[in-house]
């Protein structure tokens, strides 16, 4: 499993670091005021429907389904099922692009009630919006052909189709004087680089004779099966969605350029949760699948016990640096051209709370697979409804009550993931489908120390260039240097208990 993560994370991992350029091009360029929260809206809606009828509902709906037919019926039985598949959704992605861009002016009003007391930003989020929106439908072809392709375990191509948005939106920033402002490049991005996503899924799934014939929709008892486990998925993510979408209306009422801070902040959260998160769902959830369609219990559970001690193992360094050095992350990365010291230590703030909540992101996904992988999809959209209810519940206190501003907005929804694992926990452990090994125990002692002690070196790390009075981009490679230097080396120490496969030895 870790080879294979290693081919998914190195790939994702270049996502993200793109995604750094292109934020911090962004932040450079856009600023941290109305134009920016303005895009950010823009960006937000076809990511978070992509989310909901895509990457989230479809993948836990489509691939056990895809993977178990290869295994039990051969390659041509599955291409039909994929067909099939595709004719539904691109009918329905179709439907929703008229109705979205007919209606979006209410859309944007209902998401950010705030910008009407900016004149004039609802109607530039609106005309950006109608920008960037068609880009959902060009991604339907990359999402279905990357869960096929990571179902006969070619995991690359679908790690590396995201980078293309960073390239559009960072292309697009360069040219910005051939637009009217900064927002209508960086929409216009967004749109270009659904085109060459497209483009390089097809001709890499073409490589691996993966193809889609779309057709007439049929209704078929499979399909019947699928849409019921689809409307299940659906609304698992769509509750995650509502949490961003109540991210998005608390930050519009607040002053501008917070929503701004508030999406930075996640940015950074999203290296780990990204990179590592996806890359243990997009690795376990065929196998577990493969291995439960074929009788083997034992193998699914020991794959899943790996990976959870690798998602601790991956991302509990990073919650401690963002615990202990958030404003140097934050000024380090952010704070050039139009985007100021303030914000980033807003953004900082903000950051912390999103650190207290990393490793619950990370284990919602493995604890997710338990279900998913046997075709239960209404589990784990329960346990996505208890963390939308405790994450709104707790902004809306945090936030209106308490007065914390971009810290309760980040605080809420790492609470309310949390709320989220203790409920899959929970019931994956009283229907015996969860058991923790042997393995995993013998772990934790060095994954605990590596977090800690990458903590306290960045720290330390970072206090000594602050002395030295150094930039603010050398205290942030400092800080990285000292915490990797130290993280390495507790590795070194506890390799033969840690969850590295051949690499431990």
């Amino acid at each position: 499993m870790f080879k294979r993560l290693l081919s998914v994370g190195g790939f994702t991992l270049l996502s993200r670091i793109m995604g750094f350029l292109r934020s911090i091009v962004t932040a450079a360029v856009l600023g941290d005021g109305v134009l920016s929260d303005a895009f950010f809206v823009a960006l937000r809606l076809p990511n978070s429907f992509r989310n909901i009828f895509a990457e989230g509902a479809f993948n836990a709906a489509f691939v056990p389904r895809y993977a178990a037919k290869r295994a039990t019926d051969g390659e041509a039985a599955a291409a039909r099922f994929a067909d099939e598949i595709f004719s539904w959704q691109m009918s329905a992605q179709i439907v929703l692009l008229i109705a979205a861009m007919i209606g979006m002016p209410w859309i944007v009003a209902v998401m950010a009630p705030g910008f009407a007391d900016h004149p004039g930003q609802a109607q530039l989020a609106t005309a950006l919006s109608r920008i960037t929106f068609p880009y959902l439908i060009l991604t339907v072809v990359a999402v279905q052909l990357s869960a096929m392709l990571n179902s006969r375990e070619r995991f690359w191509a679908a790690a590396a189709w995201p980078i293309f948005l960073n390239l559009g939106i960072i292309g697009a920033l360069l040219l910005v004087h051939w637009f009217p402002n900064a927002g209508y490049a960086a929409s216009f991005g967004v749109l270009a680089a659904g085109f060459l996503q497209l483009f390089f899924i097809v001709w890499a799934g073409a490589r691996e004779h993966v193809k889609l014939r779309p057709g007439r929709p049929r209704w078929t008892p499979e399909m019947k099966g699928f849409l019921l486990a689809l409307g299940a998925g659906t609304v698992g993510s769509a509750g995650v969605q509502i949490g961003l979408f109540v991210d998005t209306l608390i930050a519009s009422f607040l002053p501008a350029g917070v929503l701004t801070a508030i999406t930075y902040a996640d940015n950074i959260n999203q290296l780990p949760l990204g990179t590592i998160a996806i890359a243990l769902y997009t690795v376990l959830l065929p196998e577990m699948s493969a291995r439960l369609a074929r009788g083997d219990r034992a193998g699914a559970q020991k794959s899943q016990n790996e990976a959870a001690a690798l998602a601790l193992y991956l991302t509990l360094p990073f919650a401690a640096a963002f615990l202990l050095v958030p404003k140097t992350i934050m000024r380090g990365i952010f704070a050039h051209g139009k985007f100021s010291i303030a914000a980033a230590d807003i953004s900082a703030t903000a950051l912390t709370a999103y650190g207290l909540g990393l490793p619950a992101f990370v284990l919602v996904r493995v604890l997710a697979a338990t279900f998913y992988a046997r075709h239960d999809t209404a589990t784990p959209v329960r346990g996505t409804l208890l963390a939308v209810a405790v994450n709104i519940a707790m902004k809306f206190l945090l936030v209106w009550g308490f007065h914390l501003g971009a810290v309760g907005v980040a605080l809420g929804t790492s609470l309310g993931t949390w709320a989220n694992v203790a409920l899959l926990l929970w019931l994956g452990r009283r229907r015996d489908l969860l058991h923790i090994d042997r393995n995993f125990t013998q772990a934790l002692p060095g994954i605990g120390l590596a977090a800690v002690a990458t903590g306290v070196a960045a720290l330390g790390s970072a206090w000594l260039g602050i002395a030295a009075h150094l930039q603010k981009e050398l205290v942030l490679g400092l800080a990285i240097a000292g915490g990797g230097i130290i993280y390495g080396a507790v590795t070194l120490l506890f390799r033969k208990n840690l969850p590295l496969g051949k690499f431990a030895r």
